[in-house]
């Protein structure tokens, strides 16, 4: 089973940038199209970005600009690189394999990003 393990959240500043990191445990993960989800309490996880195995990438209106959604599959590792944060992407942040839209394997812990002055 593919086990999933995000890290590089942490507390920055409204503009600040951080980089987050979503490892896979097995070489499976390269096959599938990656996204990056986020969850604030009382509310749905949200799909946020994802990228196919060729490289296409989508993002929610509420981060395009502003997010970059990358893979090194030779690593197993998808990353979100996320600029000009604010208040509103206050989260935890969930990778995950995708089928379709929906999620393709257990999650991992997810990383807290947090947004605050």
């Amino acid at each position: 089973q593919v086990q999933l393990v995000e890290s590089g959240g942490g507390l920055v500043q409204p503009g600040g940038s951080l980089r987050l990191s979503c490892a896979a445990s097995g070489s499976i993960f390269s096959i599938y199209t990656l996204g990056w989800y986020r969850q604030t309490p009382g509310k749905q996880r949200e799909l946020v970005a994802s990228i196919t195995r060729g490289g296409s990438t989508n993002y929610a209106d509420s981060v395009k600009g502003r997010f970059t959604i990358s893979r090194d599959n030779a690593k197993n590792t998808v990353y979100l690189q996320m600029n000009s944060l604010n208040p509103e992407d206050t989260a935890v942040y969930y990778c995950n394999a995708l089928i379709a839209t929906a999620p393709r394997f257990p999650w991992g812990q997810g990383t807290q990003v947090t947004v605050s002055s």
